[in-house]
């Protein structure tokens, strides 16, 4: 059962790229597993073409499969830019704690506002290797990308305490690599989302504060959540493909146990439980299709925002799933938003 959703899942999230085989490939680029250039080229990770859709002719499979090939190519790239991988957020921790940053060649004098991205992957995969933030370092701003442990390594709070972490990491840092300290954003997918949502909403949660730089501030001055859980005990409160109430859902393994039994331990991992009035601005994305979060999570958020007085934009993409939207508007209001929030062209004070 626990292998069938998280296939499920794999399925719908097209930003998840698994390190399989790493066999030589005509095609391939230097460093490319197997797997990524698979997604890159249009299939999944295992290398197979999605189905045709009922109904749905040769030619019109074709066309989607070319405009699939290229998102996935425009996605692969990355805007000329130095890069560090791996950089230690938590010295000698543990191998998730780790993450990368995109700085723009083209270095402005005054420093840039930085977009955070934080993979997705039911809280026990994902990785921060593939990072559509990228497109930002266009603006003139860095990107930073964030492994966190996963729920097979520990349970929460542990995944939000390493995002605080590394968050206070790259402030500690804003002087070295050239960030605004004033000016951090988060985009997140899934439960990344989660993690964004909550990132927004516990700015002065101390409990969550672990680990070192504790003397510098984990906010954030802007939240793009896609789709991300907001209250676990409601979630099967609608349908979806996966049981949310049992012991091996996504939830269940992450707070350690069935959320219908362990209610105290979701009020704590849900972002809802922390909205105050001094929250950051959201941008919330949701597809009225998703087959794994119901859209209801995102509704809860938004009004829970909305009542606190909080700046807070909640978009439906129509006919949308669990991600892959596609929908050039859609990325023109992601953008516009961070923009909005962190000043793209604005000199920091």
């Amino acid at each position: 059962m626990a292998q069938k959703w998280f296939e499920t899942l794999l399925k719908y999230d097209g930003l998840e790229v698994p390190r399989w085989s790493r066999k030589r490939i005509p095609g391939r680029r230097p460093g490319e597993t197997t797997a990524a250039y698979h997604v890159r080229t249009g299939r999944n990770s295992s290398g197979r073409l999605p189905p045709r859709r009922p109904g749905e002719s040769t030619a019109q499979y074709t066309r989607r499969i070319s405009r699939l090939r290229q998102e996935r190519e425009r996605q692969g790239q990355v805007p000329d830019a130095n890069i560090l991988r791996d950089v230690e957020y938590v010295p000698g921790g543990h191998e998730r704690q780790k993450l990368d940053i995109y700085l723009p060649k083209e270095r402005s004098e005054s420093p840039a506002p930085l977009i955070i991205w934080i993979h997705g992957g039911a809280w026990r995969a994902g990785s921060k290797d593939r990072c559509p933030a990228r497109r930002f370092l266009d603006k003139g701003c860095a990107v930073a990308s964030i492994n966190y442990r996963l729920s097979q390594h520990a349970i929460f709070p542990a995944q939000l305490e390493d995002c605080k972490a590394a968050i206070r990491w790259l402030r500690a840092n804003a002087g070295k690599y050239g960030f605004d300290s004033k000016r951090f954003g988060v985009w997140g997918s899934s439960a990344g989302g989660h993690l964004v949502a909550l990132l927004g909403t516990t700015g002065d949660v101390k409990e969550f504060e672990k680990g070192q730089n504790l003397s510098v501030s984990s906010r954030v001055q802007a939240v793009c959540d896609y789709f991300g859980p907001t209250d676990f005990t409601l979630m099967s409160s609608f349908w979806t493909k996966m049981d949310h109430d049992s012991a091996d859902s996504p939830e269940s393994r992450l707070v350690g146990g069935p959320v219908q039994q362990n209610k105290e331990k979701c009020r704590r991992a849900n972002p809802i439980t922390y909205v105050t009035k001094d929250d950051p601005p959201f941008l919330i994305v949701h597809g009225d299709k998703d087959p794994l979060v119901p859209r209801n999570q995102s509704e809860i958020l938004h009004k829970a925002l909305q009542k606190a007085g909080i700046p807070a934009k909640f978009h439906t993409v129509k006919g949308g799933g669990h991600g892959g939207f596609k929908d050039p508007a859609v990325e023109k209001m992601v953008e516009d938003f961070f923009d909005e929030c962190l000043k793209f062209a604005e000199k920091a004070n």
